[in-house]
């Protein structure tokens, strides 16, 4: 994540802190907004958050600054990124950042911890490779309909991890799938995509992301989610680009 200016925080993005830490120090930690992200399409504030003796970097997109779309209900579009991260540790793969709803300095919103990318990572290289990092991350998008997957929402970090961010526009009931990462298209589903997979659609028919996610997203979201999972166990394939539905984010950075 960058910033045209980026603000000089007191509390620099921590690292070896582990997920439920993080998740309680955004949770209820005390957030205080250092500046704001000027290129992000809706309000995305750089905060810090401070719980006790601990402190980290942030981001905070209040509901209020949701920009309205004609294809998504107003005001749902944090939820949906605390949805995301809900799937993302359903996989076991840790491709969303810790993230948390809560009431912030402009009224609720998602909170969701700071990654500081490798700065001498090739974005370019990286959105060409195939990576199983980004394979995995091929099929979380494919399972939450992720319709904005820019190579700019992709955070490599040196030890080869890739966080993926911004999935604000995800969950719809309608095939909206837009990404840079089409290498795998039409290919098999590797062994372990097919068993993270199986255990999603347990876990959404009777388990707690199901219930999770019906806090979060519509039942009919839900539902889409669930028909998603079982048509890429069906075909045991990669998803193709839809012929209804532009295969690529603009800009695709």
């Amino acid at each position: 994540m960058s910033a045209e200016s980026e603000p000089t925080l007191s509390a620099p993005p921590v690292t070896g802190l582990d997920d439920e830490s993080a998740l309680r120090l955004l949770r209820d930690g005390r957030l205080e907004v250092a500046g704001r992200l000027v290129e992000a399409t809706n309000m995305t504030l750089y905060c810090t958050v401070r719980l006790g003796g601990l402190a980290a970097a942030c981001v905070y997109k209040p509901v209020r600054g949701e920009r309205p779309l004609w294809d998504f209900p107003d005001g749902t579009l944090a939820a949906r990124e605390v949805a995301a991260y809900e799937v993302s540790v359903a996989t076991g793969w840790r491709i969303v950042p810790p993230t948390v709803y809560r009431d912030g300095p402009f009224g609720p919103g998602m909170c969701q911890l700071w990654i500081d990318a490798d700065p001498e990572a090739d974005l370019m290289a990286l959105i060409r490779s195939r990576q199983p990092a980004l394979r995995r991350m091929a099929v979380f998008d494919a399972v939450v309909n992720n319709a904005d997957r820019k190579g700019g929402h992709l955070l490599p970090l040196a030890d080869g991890h890739v966080y993926g961010v911004d999935h604000g526009v995800c969950f719809s009931t309608e095939d909206k799938l837009r990404t840079v990462l089409w290498q795998w298209r039409g290919k098999p589903l590797s062994r372990e995509a097919v068993n993270v997979l199986a255990r999603l659609e347990r876990d959404l028919e009777q388990g707690r992301l199901g219930r999770r996610l019906r806090e979060l997203v519509t039942l009919a979201e839900v539902e889409a989610t669930w028909t998603r999972v079982r048509r890429l166990l069906d075909t045991g394939l990669h998803p193709r680009p839809s012929q209804d539905w532009p295969a690529l984010p603009w800009p695709p950075i």
